[in-house]
């Protein structure tokens, strides 16, 4: 033993469970990652079905187009239907 190191060292338990415990980190972060971007690309797709449905016309919610809520006159905001303007601002 001339002062070379020796080949029969080993990490030992220790760095096994701190191996371990990275491997374990790594897995969730990868996982908790994969559901994020699944998320946005629903988001995005949504947002996509959206936009095209605006584009044509179509209410998005409903999917016909010029859906508009029962018992609302566009034009004039009179929601009975009797030809008279409440002075409430349409919603």
């Amino acid at each position: 033993m001339n002062g070379a190191p020796s080949a029969m060292v080993s990490p030992g338990l220790w760095g096994f469970v701190a191996f371990f415990v990275l491997a374990l980190a790594l897995y969730l972060l990868m996982r908790n990652m994969n559901a994020r971007m699944r998320r946005m690309s629903y988001a995005a797709q949504e947002r996509e079905r959206e936009a095209e449905a605006e584009l044509s016309g179509k209410d998005p919610g409903r999917g016909e187009p010029g859906a508009q809520e029962p018992g609302r006159d566009v034009d004039t905001g009179d929601a009975e239907g009797d030809g008279e303007r409440t002075g409430e601002p349409r919603t």
